[in-house]
């Protein structure tokens, strides 16, 4: 795949190319084994560049408005703090081509036509969490190439909330306006790991319906455990398409920045989400070694098709696969 070195990938992104941004991404995206250490190489180049931005995740509900939320907030981040601004939109995978699907840069028009941001749909590849399992490289090259407010847009199933979450400095979940008494079912996980809660939609017919959902999202948080000292978490009514409310959580954000940093909060959490990804780079290797290793490969058609017919039970199985992983030994230097 490779058809430009690491250093001109390197200095074309830290010049403002974004052609060469994207290209950069593209190589750190590549499943192909004869891309993975020149993807390190170019991380390396980029690490003492990266660590400056804030980074910022966002999940929500199939419907709650994410896409017209981020276009505003980002907008909001640009005109009133001259950042610049980097999406990354972590998409379901098409199960035949692998691609994306959801076509990010239609649904954030404005956004994507401003020079200081720039978005990039990812896709899950299936990965456990539905996260890109490239997005913790991504969001580095982002931050080398200049961009410093990052937002990764989760796909809202599943444990994408938790991994993202692991990644981010300040996590913003977006809610209906119409929350009833249940509100609307919401996980305790997802309340306790929760920074900012936005309820989208308050406007016309929906104003009273969303300051409601405010309330009781208030008074829930009331009674949860704050999942740090400094900050209680903030509820905050919006409505992107009148651009009313945006500003407030712009604020909110760059007011916990501030806490933070102030604290050496921020130092702490990166060096967390560092750890997580340490532990998450070492189980996807190990699953991906599990299937390529050639006795495992050869056995398992067969075992499969004996837990099919219930000969075997699954655990049992997996422990019969696991007796045969062998690795390469490694070759003298």
């Amino acid at each position: 795949m490779m058809t430009y070195s690491t250093d001109e990938l390197f200095h074309g992104l830290r010049s403002g190319n974004r052609r060469m941004l994207a290209k950069a991404i593209s190589l750190i995206e590549s499943e192909l084994p004869a891309d993975r250490v020149a993807a390190q190489e170019l991380l390396s180049k980029a690490l003492p560049f990266t660590g400056n931005s804030y980074r910022i995740g966002i999940t929500g509900a199939p419907g709650v408005g994410k896409s017209t939320f981020i276009e505003a907030f980002g907008v909001q981040a640009i005109t009133s703090g001259h950042h610049r601004v980097a999406v990354l939109a972590i998409d379901p995978s098409s199960s035949r081509s692998g691609g994306s699907i959801l076509g990010d840069k239609t649904r954030m028009h404005e956004l994507s036509q401003r020079p200081e941001a720039f978005i990039r749909p990812s896709p899950s590849h299936g990965t456990l969490g539905g996260v890109a399992h490239a997005t913790r490289e991504v969001m580095l090259l982002c931050e080398a190439a200049g961009f410093d407010v990052i937002l990764i847009e989760t796909v809202g199933v599943g444990q994408s909330e938790t991994e993202v979450a692991s990644m981010v400095d300040v996590f913003m979940a977006l809610m209906l306006p119409n929350a009833g008494d249940e509100l609307q079912g919401i996980k305790r996980g997802i309340m306790e790991m929760g920074d900012i809660f936005v309820v989208t939609k308050a406007d016309g017919e929906q104003l009273q319906q969303a300051q409601l959902a405010r309330q009781q999202l208030s008074s829930a948080l009331r009674l949860l455990r704050p999942k740090s000292p400094h900050w209680q978490p903030k509820v905050l009514a919006i409505s992107a398409l009148e651009s009313r409310g945006i500003d407030e959580v712009w604020h909110c954000c760059t007011e916990y920045f501030a806490e933070s940093k102030q604290l050496g909060i921020i130092d702490m959490l990166r060096a967390e989400q560092n750890k997580h990804w340490l532990h998450n780079v070492l189980e996807n290797r190990l699953r991906q070694l599990f299937y390529e290793c050639a006795p495992v490969a050869a056995q398992l058609p067969v075992i499969e098709q004996a837990v099919l017919s219930g000969e075997i039970l699954p655990p049992i199985a997996a422990e019969k696969l696991l007796a045969l992983l062998t690795f390469a030994p490694k070759a003298e230097e």
